[in-house]
């Protein structure tokens, strides 16, 4: 009896060698654009390491290439996809360029929102990370408009419910910035990412964000160095922690030379 070679999720092969994330590529699959010994792929089907694979009728070169890993500091009125109809100036246009890998963002900060974003072209590890079981925290410094009651601030303590669940704050604190007129700063942290979650923690309390920037994500802060629409490559110490964050352990092959 022949053995069978063994075999992984087609969605998981794709990230693991830096194509995307792995939710990016089932969109892939959905869509009709990857084939596998020339046939169509569908969510569920699973690859060992002779199958060809394409991706939009280009193969896929399966040699493992040397994961990269950024830090960036997003200024505001940039959006966080690759391409955007109305021609806003993107995230991407900004990071160095690849050659058979693609940055996929851990995450994502909206148009109008600034700070930190990390990148890496390991597929797996972005989707750890940004994946609840993780348990990674966020901070962001909020500027605000309204009158902050002690209520308020606890109910966003307690948790609110949104239109997609209840959602709050594990920690707020008040800013040491100066205050602006009528508005005021203050040290928020969530466990979660989801699609513009502090503002509309906020709003539900009748508060209006005006001003909205990530200045933490788990253990990682900004350099002061790093300025607004700068970036900077992550030495091999900040590497080993973005997968102890992930649950990944020691990744090897990650080792620079």
């Amino acid at each position: 009896m022949i053995e069978s070679l063994p075999t992984e999720k087609l969605q998981k092969v794709l990230a693991s060698i830096g194509m995307g994330s792995r939710r990016g590529i089932e969109g892939w699959i959905a869509e009709g654009r990857v084939s596998v010994n020339g046939r169509v792929a569908k969510l569920g089907d699973r690859v060992d390491e002779e199958d060809r694979i394409e991706v939009s009728g280009k193969s896929v070169v399966r040699k493992p290439q040397r994961h990269r890993y950024l830090l960036y500091n997003k200024p505001a009125n940039e959006i966080c996809s690759r391409k955007d109809p109305e021609g806003r100036k993107s995230v991407f246009d900004q990071l160095p360029k690849l050659s058979k890998q693609r940055w996929v963002a851990v995450g994502r900060l909206d148009f109008s929102t600034s700070g930190l974003l990390l990148f890496t072209t390991d597929g797996q590890l972005a989707n750890k990370l940004m994946h609840p079981s993780s348990k990674i925290d966020r901070e962001y410094a909020v500027r605000v408009l309204g009158n902050v009651t002690d209520e308020v601030l606890q109910n966003m303590r307690d948790g609110v419910m949104l239109e997609d669940g209840i959602a709050k704050f594990s920690d707020i604190k008040r800013g040491r910035e100066e205050q602006e007129g009528a508005n005021q700063w203050y040290y928020v942290a969530l466990m979660e990412g989801r699609n513009r979650e502090v503002r509309r923690l906020w709003e539900s309390q009748g508060i209006t964000v005006s001003r909205l920037k990530r200045v933490r994500f788990g253990s990682f802060f900004i350099p002061s160095a790093i300025t607004a629409g700068r970036h900077m490559e992550l030495p091999l110490k900040e590497i080993k922690e973005l997968y102890h964050m992930a649950g990944m352990g020691p990744q090897r092959s990650k080792k620079r030379r």
